[in-house]
């Protein structure tokens, strides 16, 4: 399968399954992924050992997307959600609570109706600065493939340590006010097999859920391509039943198969 990086700094607007029209926000290179994961499945590909760091200007930023903002307002098409995504993880961008700030100041100004969106895989979260800016966002959602180091160091292939207790405990601290996105998969990889739907795994991430007790969970599969060709998709019979069990804890889900 092909995968593709996002080759500009504002990009989109798309539509996306869980947020509706989404204008995209690239903090990360437009020719490079940079990320803290390398997840089997990511539609951005492999990200690559030993490349410097390199970050889009707070300035370029906010200069893109106001103007980008105030052209779909103009022709009566207005974002629902502006979505901090791109090629990796933006809360690695050193000035990330700075551009939460600048965005958030644009958005009231030109389209006070969209909502901001930030899309992070979570292993950011223990740096004060970023769990500040991430409270200040109308969606802060943050990633949870699974409740085992194991599965998550298959899954997603974190670069560096990762655990998920700790990552829990950092997740506990939004205090409800966050959502968590888990990715369904199952297949093959490096002749291991590769399944977070089954009793276990569901039962143990049910259990974490219920610890972290999110305002919502958003459950979903593979949808595009991945750079893994021998991963498949989960039928939306099989999310939809573990999408109940989130439902039975009080907590509001969605599916997108």
């Amino acid at each position: 399968m092909s995968t593709a990086l996002y080759d500009k700094i504002i990009f989109g607007p798309i539509h996306s399954r869980r947020l509706g029209l989404s204008l995209g926000v690239n903090l990360l290179p437009t020719d490079n992924k940079l990320c803290s994961f390398n997840c089997i499945y990511c539609e951005c590909g492999w990200g690559h050992d030993g490349v410097k760091p390199r970050f889009n200007s707070r300035e370029d930023v906010r200069m893109l997307l106001r103007e980008k903002l105030q052209e779909m307002v103009n022709e009566g098409t207005p974002p629902d959600v502006i979505t901090f995504a791109g090629n990796g993880e933006p809360t690695m961008h050193p000035e990330f609570g700075s551009i939460i700030d600048d965005t958030i100041a644009t958005r009231n100004e030109i389209c006070p109706s969209a909502k901001i969106s930030v899309l992070s895989n979570a292993t950011q979260i223990n740096r004060e600065t970023v769990r500040k800016a991430l409270e200040k966002v109308d969606n802060n959602i943050l990633k949870l493939d699974s409740a085992f180091d194991e599965t998550v160091k298959l899954i997603d292939e974190p670069n560096g340590k990762y655990s998920v207790s700790e990552t829990v405990k950092f997740m506990k601290m939004f205090n409800g006010d966050l959502i968590i996105q888990t990715m369904f998969l199952r297949g093959e990889y490096e002749g291991r097999l590769i399944d977070n739907t089954t009793e276990k795994e569901v039962s143990a991430w049910l259990a974490l859920i219920k610890e972290i007790a999110p305002r919502k969970v958003m459950i979903y599969t593979i949808d595009r391509d991945t750079p893994v060709q021998t991963l498949s998709k989960v039928s939306v019979e099989d999310l939809n039943k573990i999408a109940a069990q989130v439902g039975a804890l009080g907590i509001e889900y969605s599916v997108a198969g």
